[in-house]
């Protein structure tokens, strides 16, 4: 799986994953407020509200970019409804050729484990029929529980061609308090990256691995060690824009080829519209201004890997 993604970002010149992560408040209102005229005030206005916002941001982005990466949270808190919203986001990003990341940020143990796996990036066996429940191409995990937590997640990898992404250093402020601290010489994120490089030895699509790593683009300098530590692991670079990533950060994240690395853009891009410098655009055109944000991104990036 990863060698499609690869070849995607080949293709596009944008190594660049949109974050489909939608709330009210990053929304144009006319949505929900449709929404209800035909639903009334419930979980399932909210449900189509929501998928309205993604297809119409996706309909917009997707020739530009190789990939989508739905946070299923944002999902999961309108219940039932949300989670069939999140199962026609992914399928709806696959009909228009788009790479799904999920992330769920998924991680046990064992048994329990290895049916996170199933749900989200492998198959179940109903009878004599086989599905795949949402059917995403790779899915972040927590790797907290260790090689128990990871290793059933590779094996579904392996088995249906596809790929995670682990959190190894996150970009949020706070996450030095464990990831930080030193076990022995080296601080944890350091041995957590190094157990990615051995575990992506497992699943090698190509030039690299299907067991890529999360690191923050808050922390170039981390980075820039990570990096040299999984030389296979592709990286999922979230935190550019709105968490403060710039894109002078993101030159340790990749190779000197300019691959290695794909960097994530939520709200900087599906609420571009309430940004000033895209006001132009309006509430109405909210999808337009996600396009322009795109590519501004896409030319920010190339500015600092040339």
């Amino acid at each position: 799986m990863i060698k499609k993604l690869v070849d995607k970002i080949k293709k596009t010149e944008a190594p660049i994953v949109v974050g489909l992560d939608p709330k009210f408040s990053l929304m144009p209102s006319f949505l929900l407020e449709e929404a209800i005229k035909e639903h009334g005030e419930s979980l399932e206005a909210a449900a189509e509200a929501i998928f309205n916002f993604n297809k119409e941001i996706v309909d917009a982005v997707y020739d530009l970019i190789p990939a989508v990466k739905p946070q299923i949270a944002m999902y999961e808190q309108f219940g039932i409804p949300g989670l069939l919203a999140f199962k026609k986001t992914v399928d709806y990003c696959h009909e228009k050729g788009l790479i799904v990341i999920g992330d769920a940020k998924r991680g046990d143990i064992g048994s329990t484990s290895e049916s996170y796996a199933i749900a989200h990036i492998g198959k179940i066996a109903v009878g004599s029929k086989t599905f795949a429940p949402f059917d995403e191409d790779f899915v972040t995990v927590n790797p907290y529980l260790g090689s128990d937590g990871v290793k059933p997640f590779i094996k579904v990898c392996n088995e249906h061609d596809k790929g995670i992404f682990v959190l190894v250093k996150t970009s949020n402020p706070s996450s030095g308090e464990f990831q930080d601290q030193k076990v022995g010489e080296k601080p944890l994120y350091e041995m957590v990256g190094e157990k990615v490089s051995e575990w992506g030895l497992d699943s090698m699509d190509g030039d690299y691995s299907n067991i890529g790593a999360v690191v923050g683009a808050t922390y170039p300098e981390m980075g820039k060690v990570l990096r040299k530590i999984m030389p296979k692991a592709y990286i999922l670079v979230p935190g550019y824009g709105a968490q403060g990533g710039t894109a002078k950060d993101l030159a340790p994240f990749f190779n000197e080829d300019g691959l290695g690395a794909i960097v994530n853009s939520s709200r900087g891009i599906i609420a571009a519209w309430q940004k000033e410098e895209y006001a132009k655009f309006g509430e109405k055109n909210f999808a337009d201004a996600s396009r322009q944000a795109v590519l501004d991104m896409k030319a920010d990036i190339a500015s600092v890997l040339k």
